[in-house]
């Protein structure tokens, strides 16, 4: 073991490294004072941070998509919570099969349910309507955070269920003082997760956005589509900076320890 040691240090610190370097790129040009993407930086400045306030189609943006993976994520875990406690408690004829539907948008490839979404609004004329996007990103993130609960749900000691109500205790009280703690680190990292592919979805939602509903996502991949200065780098590295405080604070609400141990 000790010969190994080392060797596989090395190897695990390349493996960081590799995963890492875009990252560091990305946030090491943002940084530049150049009006184009160039490596090395010469210079660091804050001008690109600067103009994100100049861009508002990026700022309204960002707020649409926050907005849009707040309801999406927090819709999935809502319809998953039940989902999850009904296929893990529960034994009924076409279990599997509804298990399979539940999780079926994980294998259709986002491309074709965009355009199955874009036939479809267009025949109902409802497109451009912020409910009916967030409908869409349910479809899309809701097996995200169904795998979780169920993770956490399997896993569940269901004892304490039994003893707080046979110690008198209404079933509310026990779902909600006993049963929504213990599966709450399956609960935090479906959420979390849904929220991630909720804000990162791109390839589903340029066919379901319009002009006035367009995410940032979309936004990022037109402006990059159209020129190369380094504005994209800068949103990136706010983007990364918020992820990080996100998941500090999931850290420190929930454990992330927890979440990763609820979803074995």
């Amino acid at each position: 073991m000790r010969k190994n040691r080392w060797p596989a240090l090395c190897y695990h610190a390349l493996f960081i490294a590799f995963i890492l370097a875009p990252l560091a790129v990305v946030v090491a040009v943002s940084f530049t004072d150049k009006g184009y993407i160039s490596m090395p930086v010469d210079g660091l400045s804050l001008r690109w941070f600067r103009a994100i306030a100049q861009a508002p189609e990026m700022v309204q943006a960002f707020w649409i998509s926050i907005w849009l993976g707040l309801a999406s994520a927090t819709t999935a875990v809502i319809l998953s919570v039940p989902a999850a406690l009904a296929m893990v408690r529960y034994r009924f004829p076409g279990r599997s099969a509804l298990m399979a539907f539940f999780l079926s948008p994980l294998m259709i490839p986002p491309v074709v349910l965009g355009v199955a979404f874009l036939r479809f609004f267009n025949l109902a004329g409802i497109s451009g309507s912020f409910p009916w996007l967030v409908a869409t990103h349910v479809i899309f993130v809701a097996p995200y955070s169904l795998r979780l609960v169920l993770a956490a749900a399997a896993g569940m000691d269901r004892d304490a269920e039994r003893a707080a109500l046979s110690l008198g205790a209404p079933r509310r009280t026990m779902v909600r003082r006993v049963l929504l703690p213990m599966i709450l680190p399956g609960i935090a990292g479906g959420w979390l997760l849904a929220f991630t592919q909720s804000f990162d979805e791109l390839t589903m939602t340029i066919f379901v956005a319009t002009p006035g509903m367009t995410t940032l996502p979309v936004v990022m991949y037109n402006h990059i589509a159209q020129t190369i200065d380094p504005l994209v780098a800068s949103v990136s590295t706010v983007l990364i900076a918020v992820t990080l405080v996100l998941m500090v604070l999931l850290d420190r609400v929930v454990g992330l320890e927890r979440v990763l141990a609820g979803n074995h």
